[in-house]
């Protein structure tokens, strides 16, 4: 198949979306609703984005059950789990809009579990003052897609799910386009758009044990924001979840979904002793994303793992009724992946790479990016998490911003008055596509992948270390260097090779870009973990910026507003009697 004969595609439209998850699609309803042209491009179908993985539930402070709840106390929880490091108005803006993004699923059929007199329930989830997350069983995140979808679908939102962008086209520091390709057919595809809104998840791909699928959260949007100008955030900050699968190898770090923990699911070592005691003797199973991660994995460290590194989680002793009712999901993916029954046999897990709490760099008003015309949205972007995500607000950040960024971007097509074009953009990424093409490469895509993810396993996962950070560096250089040697071969069953070239290149920068950062941060905090420096930093109290040609930087943080710092700074109530996690 030789490409230099395809015929490129030419599409146009004012907004271009890229990914089709919940932000995406989030944002291309508003645009539709607002009569903005827009079309969203995804490269994994559309009825399974990584959305519809999302199990717990999704915040709001409704007060339907907890009517003392605000919006202020919910912006306080958020501040301060990500450890002071997110941006205080951005915070606050999820925190004030979230009613109003629970109010739009509402109007468009979303099966909330209700209470008997019809108000929607919510849950306790881990370091939240009150019960504010709504959710539909464990299938929060597929219903939220389900009913996204539909909507899209009323309003002709058209989606083509089958394209892989590869570059975004800038002139003179201003976005005019995309391009790309047709993954069934290798067409090229050039896309002339007005605006363009970033919605391509994580990198947390770039891992052994993830939550993410094959070829999802590979660092697509940090290469293509980075490459169009725009500068990542937080890069270092990672959350790994406490339980993934450890087999089948194809599915490593499937999620086990923490309402297990939740509805009362215990822990134990490979000696039976149920080890949280020693972290957490108050909240134990019930503690925080973080410690818990930290917790297994410092058992296995020490020797106290199973042999294939992980460590126990039973639900066993719960009655059979109670799993099948509230954990249906953790039930059906046990029987499905691994013929096990939970009802009476422990699961084996270990800690995953399981969220991006960085990003690319938003502003906070609209997630405008600094280079005109570009903005992201959910876990694309940065600034609500810092060094700990509190489980349930992704959801809600992707209704909230999806909606605002919807309403600027419309705002800002209409107002431009002329647009140009850089043919020179347009050859680098026609250029660059061929040379992956070409036939004399001497590297495999999947072997460098998998380099890739046992180095950023080894020396930058749940605990680091400048030594290990350090070596990590060495080996990625020398794996830069080999990549520039790939050969992407089309086949029969369609581009997926040339897809995973990309991914390579994403998860390059990706990986430069968390290990570069991870370096600077010299403390622990959250979900940073370094045994060389185990205290807090006062000094570092703000975000290590990055991008390709400048490298790292740090910006201070400023404080939150009083409507809502004193909460955030008085320690949370950190009983746990009938909490949710996480």
């Amino acid at each position: 198949m030789n490409l230099h004969h395809t015929s490129e595609r030419l599409l146009s439209t004012s907004v271009l979306v890229i990914g089709t998850g919940g932000a995406g699609l989030r944002a291309s309803i508003e645009l539709a609703q607002r009569g903005v042209q827009v079309l969203a491009v995804g490269k994994r179908r559309k009825h399974d984005a990584h959305t519809t993985l999302a199990a717990g539930g999704i915040n709001a402070a409704l007060g339907t059950m907890d009517p003392e709840d605000s919006w202020q106390q919910h912006a306080a929880d958020t501040l301060r789990e990500s450890y002071f490091l997110a941006d205080p108005s951005i915070v606050e803006t999820v925190a004030r809009n979230a009613a109003r993004g629970i109010a739009d699923l509402e109007q468009w059929g979303m099966p909330f579990a209700r209470e008997e007199d019809g108000r929607i329930s919510q849950r306790f989830f881990g370091a939240h003052k009150y019960r504010r997350t709504a959710y539909a069983g464990d299938y929060t995140g597929l219903e939220i897609q389900r009913t996204l979808m539909r909507r899209a679908a009323e309003l002709n939102v058209p989606i083509i799910d089958t394209v892989y962008i590869t570059r975004l086209l800038v002139a003179d520091g201003t976005i005019f386009g995309a391009y790309g390709f047709d993954i069934v057919d290798g067409t090229p595809v050039q896309i002339h758009a007005d605006a363009v809104i970033l919605a391509a998840g994580g990198h947390t791909r770039i891992w052994r044990h993830t939550s993410s699928r094959r070829n999802e959260n590979t660092g697509d949007s940090f290469r293509l924001a980075a490459l169009a100008g725009a500068r990542i955030r937080d890069a270092e900050l990672v959350q790994f979840h406490p339980s993934g699968l450890l087999e089948p190898d194809d599915a490593a770090g499937t999620l086990v979904s923490e309402a297990a923990r939740g509805e009362g699911g215990i822990l134990t070592n490979a000696l039976g002793q149920r080890f949280m005691e020693r972290y957490d003797p108050a909240r134990m199973e019930l503690s925080t994303r973080d410690r818990v991660a930290l917790a297994a994995f410092t058992e296995v460290a020490e020797g106290r793992g199973t042999e294939k590194g992980g460590v126990y989680l039973d639900v066993s002793h719960l009655a059979r009724e109670t799993i099948l009712e509230k954990l249906p999901r953790v039930y059906r993916t046990l029987i499905d992946l691994q013929m096990v029954d939970i009802t009476t046999t422990k699961m084996e897990i270990a800690p995953t790479a399981h969220y991006s709490m960085g990003g690319v760099w938003v502003a906070p008003e609209d997630h405008s990016t600094g280079v005109n015309g570009l903005f992201a949205i959910g876990e694309a972007s940065s600034g609500l998490h810092g060094a700990n995500r509190l489980g349930g607000n992704s959801l809600i950040e992707l209704l909230v911003y999806g909606r605002i960024t919807g309403e600027h971007v419309a705002s800002y097509v209409g107002s431009r008055t002329e647009i140009s074009r850089d043919p020179a953009a347009v050859g680098l990424a026609r250029t660059e596509m061929q040379s992956l093409l070409r036939e004399n490469g001497t590297e495999s895509v999947r072997r460098l992948q998998r380099e890739l993810r046992n180095l950023m396993t080894e020396h930058a996962g749940v605990v680091r270390t400048e030594q290990g950070l350090q070596e990590g560096l060495d080996k990625l250089a020398a794996l830069e260097e080999r990549a520039q040697n790939v050969t992407a071969h089309p086949d029969i069953a369609g581009f997926d090779d040339l897809a995973h070239a990309y991914d390579l290149l994403g998860s390059l920068l990706a990986a430069r870009a968390t290990l570069e950062c991870a370096l600077e941060r010299r403390e622990t905090r959250g979900a940073h973990n370094r045994a060389d420096f185990p205290a807090m930093d006062p000094s570092l109290k703000g975000n290590f910026i990055w991008s390709p040609a400048e490298g790292v930087s740090f910006e201070a943080l400023p404080p939150a507003p009083d409507s809502f710092r004193a909460l955030a700074e008085t320690t949370a109530d950190d009983s746990v009697a009938g909490k949710l996690l996480e």
